[in-house]
């Protein structure tokens, strides 16, 4: 088809079949699903949560590392930090190795938040699963692990 503003072809997208695309539809409306159990539940964001998910699977870090593990940005980590600090939830300390650097951890009251948590994220996830086939879920995760590599090839240059 010719663009009759620019008398040159255009390339069209079916952004409905656009892999980038669904991938993000995907996550948002899962997120949205989760987020509203864990607001309601917890009055935790999903980027609260993903914090805590951090600090509860690996132990104490600094939001670099918290970052890195999450793929979300340092202003949106800042943020969800702030929020659990305010909640009691979390606590930050000087890192004994390196004065400039500032260690998050799991409170106690953190802890048992996250535990009560942790069973609602893997219903969440028990869910979308059953919509899938064992041999399904077992492609789909292989299939993720290979889609997220090629990303991570591709950022890195």
């Amino acid at each position: 088809m010719a663009d009759t503003a620019h008398g040159s072809a255009r390339s069209h997208l079916a952004l409905e079949k656009f892999l980038p695309y669904r991938l993000s539809i995907l996550s948002n409306t899962v997120s949205n699903v989760i987020a509203r159990d864990y607001q309601d539940q917890f009055g935790l964001t999903v980027a609260a949560w993903r914090v805590m998910a951090v600090l509860g699977r690996f132990g104490p870090d600094a939001a670099t590392g918290i970052c890195s593990r999450t793929a979300m940005d340092k202003v949106t980590v800042s943020r969800a930090m702030t929020q659990l600090i305010n909640q009691g939830l979390i606590s930050r300390s000087p890192d004994r190795d390196d004065r400039r650097r500032v260690i998050a951890r799991l409170t106690r009251k953190g802890e048992s938040v996250h535990d009560k948590i942790v069973p609602v994220a893997l219903n969440h996830e028990r869910e979308l699963h059953a919509a899938l086939t064992p041999a399904e879920a077992m492609t789909f995760s292989r299939l993720l692990d290979k889609l997220q590599s090629r990303a991570d090839t591709q950022i890195s240059g």
